[in-house]
Parts: C-alpha cells; sequence; structure tokens
C-alpha cells in the first residue's frame, strides 16, 4: 500500500492518561492511516480502552490526558468529545450504549444528529446502513433491547457509521458474541477499507484482529511494546507465545 494513497489521518504523540495518580497509558505513538484497519492487542487492562477513550476526549475527568492527538493534521488534545465528533472521529464503545427502549431505526437515526451535509437526509444514511445490515433493516421497528448481541453490536457499528466519520474506533467488537456472528462482524469491519474509513481496532481476541488488520500495536501495562506489519506480528515469536498460542474463541 502506498503511503501517498493512504494519508495519516489520525497521531497520538507521547499520548499518556491516567486515573487519580495511576497512570494506564505512557507515552503512546499511534498512527492510523486512512482506508486502513490498525489493531491494539494486549491483555486485560493494559490500557487499551484507555487509549480509545483519551482519543475520543471520554475520559471522565478533565486534565487526565497529556501529549498531542492530530486529526488531519489539526491538533484537537483540547477538543471537546463534540468536536471531535463533528470532525470525523468515532467510537463505538466496549457496551455499545443503545437505547434499549428504542427502535433499531431510531438508534441509527440518533448516530447522524451532528451530520451536516446539504441535499443529504438520514434516509440516505440509513439506506447504506441496510445494505451492509441486512437484518437491521428487516428488524428496524423491533425495539434494540430485544435484539440478540450480534445484532446488537451491528446496531452499535451502523450508528458510528451514521455519523460519516473518518476514523472508526472499535473497543472489543467481538465480545460476548458467538464465532459465527463474530466473523460476521469482522467482515464488515474488513469491508470499511472499500469506504477509505480509518480504523482503529481494540480486540481481545488477537488472531482475530491481525487476520483483519494492516498494521498492529502491542500494550502492554500502559506501555506499547512492540509494533509493526499485522501479518509480521501475527509471527513475531514473543506475540504467539503470549497471545496467539491457542486459538481464542
Amino acid at each position: 500500500m502506498s503511503k501517498d494513497k493512504h494519508p495519516v489521518v489520525l497521531n497520538t504523540h507521547s499520548l499518556s492518561a491516567r486515573y487519580g495518580k495511576v497512570e494506564a497509558l505512557r507515552n503512546a505513538n499511534i498512527q492510523v492511516r486512512a482506508g486502513q484497519i490498525v489493531t491494539v492487542i494486549g491483555p486485560n487492562g493494559a490500557g487499551k480502552s484507555t487509549l480509545l477513550n483519551a482519543i475520543m476526549g471520554v475520559l471522565p475527568a478533565p486534565g487526565q490526558t497529556e501529549g498531542q492527538i492530530t486529526y488531519q493534521g489539526r491538533d484537537v488534545s483540547h477538543d471537546a468529545v463534540e468536536q471531535r465528533l463533528g470532525l470525523g472521529l468515532a467510537l463505538v464503545p466496549e457496551k455499545r450504549e443503545l437505547f434499549s427502549t428504542m427502535t433499531v431505526e431510531d438508534n441509527l437515526v440518533l448516530g447522524a444528529y451532528r451530520r451536516r451535509k446539504p441535499g443529504w437526509s438520514y434516509r440516505d444514511g440509513l439506506e447504506g446502513i441496510y445494505t451492509t445490515f441486512p437484518r437491521l433493516k428487516e428488524r428496524r421497528l423491533q425495539l434494540a433491547g430485544t435484539m440478540s448481541g450480534g445484532e446488537r453490536q451491528m446496531i452499535a457499528l451502523g450508528r458510528a457509521l451514521m455519523s460519516d466519520p473518518k476514523v472508526l474506533m472499535l473497543d472489543e467488537p467481538s465480545l460476548g458474541l458467538a464465532p459465527r456472528v463474530m466473523a460476521e462482524v469482522f467482515q464488515v469491519i474488513a469491508r470499511l477499507r472499500d469506504t477509505g474509513v480509518a480504523t482503529l481496532l481494540i480486540e481481545q481476541n488477537s488472531r482475530a484482529a491481525l487476520q483483519v488488520s494492516d498494521y498492529g500495536y502491542v500494550l502492554e501495562v500502559g506501555d506499547i511494546t512492540l509494533e509493526g506489519k499485522a501479518a509480521d506480528l501475527a509471527k513475531n515469536p514473543k506475540v504467539v507465545e503470549a497471545y496467539l498460542g491457542a486459538a481464542k474463541h
């Protein structure tokens, strides 16, 4: 892949984050290019979710992050969450955070509330989502709380895509999913390359994450200890021993 064809859209430089006196992330340097999938793997408690929350600006209290976050050449380190969302950053959190008493379609429409484009209607966005997730179209009037885990993940992904993001951040998208459904979700993530969306993926299933990704980072106890092409990391003895020794289901 040509670097010119895939310009850098997201950069973190010496990004650190803390909860009180506990440092959860130290001097993280992450780079994400347009149309690429970048994964961050590592054990539970390594700081992976903290990384995404820091980039999105959703850590629970101000003053918890240090370092620089650059999006499309603009420093967004001190921008509010709403500003980052409006610029084209989107986060699908681990808990998905759907409105369970609202319909599937109403949950999706909420994702477009900051999208402003002359001549564009949220109906246009819905058609794109329903093409990607035909099952959601079939059940668009069903309450989100009655959907299966895989379907709820699809709603969360669709809602984020309704905002027309340039960078989509996914926190544990396979969590709690059956293997068949997990494979379906990863197929959708892989197809995002064709749209030019950059994807930053946090995933406990290291094997599946590296298979679908272009580049990867290993985050351990707040520090990035390895990085490289995903295919190279998948063959790295340290990664194989720590994360790929047995197939994870």
